[in-house]
């Protein structure tokens, strides 16, 4: 049997195995996803790139569980995403997974450290350790200043540092960027890259859509869409 396209030889913690999503479009069925079959390997810094309208933000919500309703076989750490229902797929996700977004996705009606606090609330961390961990965070990404402050107040820059911060203040073992540095200026977007270098250097997976060619070849690897197809680069 072939391989997935770039499939690496060593066992992925990811898997996606004939993955398809369509829309039902009047009578027709228009498919946004096709076929998809790929590995992502434990450490690896994947990038997918593609033109608009080419699938990756859906394939990146896939790999999020922010969409389940896809057919095809996913394996997340073994565990059979496709086999799980809802509830059980979303307490995999919040697990495992952080999601880093264009649009920051903060909740504009708490600080920076209540925002920091929520991925850890799911988790059930311990108020005390929680308190650890929030401040260990606003350290390692330099926003201590910041923590009082609501994300209205905040620049661009500073509002996707902390996105990435939330994403991966509970330790997750994939990040997933979906055009991290598309709303930035290209020295924020440069900070924001050389923080998921960082965190991939450290051990953390990181799957990024982007279009941008110069941050693309920050990864280990670019896959590519068109037309909801995975292609060779």
């Amino acid at each position: 049997m072939n391989s997935p396209v770039g499939a690496p030889a060593s066992e992925p913690i990811i898997a996606l195995r004939g993955v398809e999503r369509l829309y039902r479009v009047g009578a027709e069925d228009v498919y946004v996803l096709r076929a998809i079959d790929l590995d992502v390997r434990r450490g690896e810094f994947l990038t997918v790139m593609g033109p608009s309208g080419s699938g990756k933000s859906t394939l990146l919500n896939v790999l999020g569980m922010l969409d389940g309703d896809w057919r095809g076989t996913y394996r997340l750490l073994g565990h059979p995403v496709h086999e799980l229902r809802p509830r059980a797929r979303l307490d995999l996700g919040r697990r495992h997974i952080g999601f880093v977004f264009q649009e920051f996705h903060l909740l504009e009606d708490l600080t920076v450290y209540e925002n920091l606090e929520v991925p850890l609330s799911y988790r059930d961390v311990a108020r005390r350790d929680r308190e650890a961990i929030v401040a260990d965070a606003l350290d390692r990404f330099g926003i201590v200043a910041k923590k009082g402050l609501l994300p209205g107040q905040l620049s661009g820059g500073q509002r996707q540092l902390v996105a990435v911060a939330r994403a991966v203040i509970a330790e997750p073992a994939v990040v997933l960027a979906d055009e991290p540095t598309g709303s930035l200026h290209r020295s924020q977007g440069d900070r924001i890259m050389d923080v998921l270098g960082e965190l991939n250097r450290a051990g953390t997976t990181v799957v990024q859509v982007t279009h941008d060619e110069e941050h693309a070849r920050r990864g280990d690897r670019v896959v590519r869409l068109l037309d909801g197809w995975l292609v060779d680069p």
